[in-house]
């Protein structure tokens, strides 16, 4: 088996592990966190050691077009990450607003308590 073979090419920001939903980046964004092969197989129990090892090979065949790859893939994650942020779905705001409830109320309940303790 070609080593390429282990790949689906969906686009040029989209590598994925044939089969699997999975994305090369997935793989090797654990193995530069320092996971072995075996601790990223406990993340990912879809795979197998073949297609992680493989991942690890293609990448080190083709260090420099991976990384920038993998560059790509980071600053589209983090641009829409950002846009997220700045336009929050209805959805979200919701769950902002009771987030920032519940801290408000937690604060009210805090101070009530540290009264009643100095009273």
């Amino acid at each position: 088996m070609q080593l390429e073979e282990y790949f689906e090419f969906l686009d040029p920001d989209d590598i994925r592990i044939k089969g699997h939903r999975i994305g090369i980046d997935n793989v090797l964004n654990y193995y530069f966190k320092g996971c072995s092969p075996e601790d990223i197989l406990e993340h990912f129990p879809g795979l197998n050691l073949e297609k992680i090892y493989a991942t690890l090979t293609f990448y080190y065949h083709n260090k420099t077009e991976i990384d920038a790859y993998l560059q790509r893939v980071n600053d589209w994650k983090e641009r829409h990450y950002q846009e997220a942020l700045a336009h929050p779905t209805p959805q979200r705001q919701r769950i902002q607003k009771i987030i920032e409830k519940r801290s408000i109320d937690q604060s009210i309940i805090n101070e009530n308590l540290s009264k009643a303790v100095y009273t």
